[in-house]
């Protein structure tokens, strides 16, 4: 039998079961995070994928981009975050995968929840789904892709988080009809099912509004990316409120900050890094993970002090493997 649906927000106790799952009990968890677009090839990714798997790393996540930003070549060119994602799944074994985030104007909602699913099948139920509303407009001038005002891609973004758990959630045989702001769904299937019952799902950025009641409302994760510690506070009580307003429990969701990361065991290898992302060792410290290993556990501290349980640490030279096993051995332990 056909059913019907308003795309109702997730029930309070499956939010809570999914973020409790992927949470860190507590501490600290560390995820890598990359830019391919900035120049990258599937090599450079599978290379640091695996490197973070082996040092104990939570999880691996890549930007979602079709441009390059900033003065660098993006040479060989970008790559299809899913499609690379789908082969990283099964070339890996046990780390979680995902986007910060995916613009929901690069896929047709019904493409990219096969794709999701696809990729959750192919890790054996390791896929965070990072979605939100997109920004930059050259990558989609460049390849050809609409963007639509700012209103509209946040409805786009609504729709697109309420109907995945609509989806995920319509039992096998039966078909769905999902009404949105922007995107309807007529007598779908709902197929093929991720791993998960429901993937975790992360919503992130600065809005005041929208993002915060997004958050309450579908998120189990809220993330702030490179922001000092007093802009994602504020953002994190913004959520805090959108919770109380819908009544569901804030500690449901998972809080989470991304940080450029630059460490050294002294300042001459810490130049040397921040030189070779094209960056100031001075600037790097006051914005970024940066600095000594205890500098960087410090500034994860302050962060976790304000409810961080996750820092995405944002490694833009994808060659410098041993900038990964410094922090897995210098830092992570502390945490």
């Amino acid at each position: 039998m056909p059913a019907d649906s308003n795309q109702p927000a997730p029930s309070s106790a499956a939010a809570a079961s999914s973020a409790a799952d992927h949470a860190s009990d507590g501490k600290v968890g560390l995820r890598v995070f990359v830019e391919p677009q900035q120049g990258a090839t599937y090599a450079d990714q599978l290379a640091v994928a695996r490197a973070a798997e082996d040092l104990g790393y939570e999880a691996f996540f890549r930007s979602d981009h079709y441009l390059k930003m900033g003065d660098v070549s993006g040479l060989p060119g970008p790559t299809d975050a899913w499609l690379t994602l789908a082969g990283l799944a099964r070339e890996t074994s046990s780390i979680r995968l995902g986007t910060l985030l995916t613009s929901v104007t690069f896929r047709h909602l019904g493409p990219l929840a096969i794709s999701l699913a696809q990729v959750d099948q192919m890790s054996g139920g390791r896929l965070d789904v990072g979605l939100g509303a997109g920004w930059y407009d050259e990558e989609h001038t460049a390849y050809g892709i609409p963007f639509p005002p700012i209103g509209e891609r946040f409805d786009m973004l609504e729709d697109t988080l309420g109907a995945l758990e609509t989806l995920w959630s319509t039992p096998e045989g039966e078909t769905v009809t999902v009404r949105g702001k922007r995107i309807d769904l007529v007598d779908s299937p709902g197929l093929p099912k991720p791993v998960q019952q429901r993937p975790p799902v992360i919503v992130g950025g600065f809005g005041k509004r929208r993002t915060p009641a997004l958050a309450a409302r579908f998120a189990d994760e809220f993330n702030v990316p490179f922001a000092d510690v007093d802009t994602v506070a504020t953002q994190y009580r913004r959520v805090d409120e959108a919770c109380a307003e819908r009544g569901r429990a804030p500690g449901e969701i998972v809080r989470s900050a991304a940080l450029v990361l630059c460490c050294g065991r002294d300042e001459a290898e810490l130049a040397r890094r921040a030189n070779a992302i094209g960056r100031v060792v001075d600037e790097l410290r006051a914005n970024g993970a940066a600095g000594t290993p205890d500098e960087v556990v410090d500034t994860i501290g302050r962060y976790s002090a304000i409810g961080a349980r996750r820092i995405y640490l944002q490694m833009l030279d994808m060659s410098d493997l041993d900038h990964l096993e410094l922090v897995a051995s210098e830092v992570a332990r502390q945490l």
